[in-house]
């Protein structure tokens, strides 16, 4: 009878360290995102209900992945859940990386930051999607490099 717990334990540990790398991972999307907004001038309030400028899509973005991800830590691990929420934030840091890109004009910096943030999101999305659902070491290894990958472009174009 030991045996179930002894699993199931193990599973909620594994869990647990799967939710604190989404979670990671997802922060460090916001917090790269919010200072691309910093870099451009967009305010938190820029934020829309119906965002219609590419100003509000990204205040938007940021602010709905923020409250998603912290909402996320009230709630039992999911890995899908967890990963789908770091995805979420690297999208939008996505988003937030358009707009810097266009505000920072044509570049050799500007452009790699802008591409490291797509990789990020779209790497955060395959590691968030099926079959993975977030539990995929691999894929999980990948978006956090990615993830690594975006900070440093965006730190090199200035933006951050």
């Amino acid at each position: 009878m030991s045996e179930p717990h002894g699993g199931e334990r193990e599973t909620a540990s594994h869990e647990e360290i799967l939710r604190r790398q989404h979670a990671a991972r997802g922060r460090s999307a916001i917090d790269r995102a919010r200072a691309l907004c910093r870099f451009v001038g967009i305010a938190d309030d820029d934020a829309r209900a119906v965002p219609t400028s590419p100003t509000a899509k990204a205040a938007s973005a940021v602010r709905l992945s923020a409250q998603a991800l912290a909402h996320a830590s009230e709630l039992p691990p999911d890995p899908a859940a967890d990963a789908r929420c770091a995805r979420n934030a690297a999208a939008a840091a996505a988003v937030a990386a358009k707009v810097a890109q266009s505000h920072a004009g044509p570049g050799d910096l500007a452009d790699a930051a802008y591409r490291a943030a797509v990789s990020a999101s779209l790497t955060g999305g395959y590691a968030a999607g099926q079959p993975a659902m977030g539990r995929d070491e691999a894929l999980n290894r990948k978006a956090d490099a990615d993830e690594a990958a975006a900070v440093e472009a965006a730190e090199a174009a200035g933006w951050m």
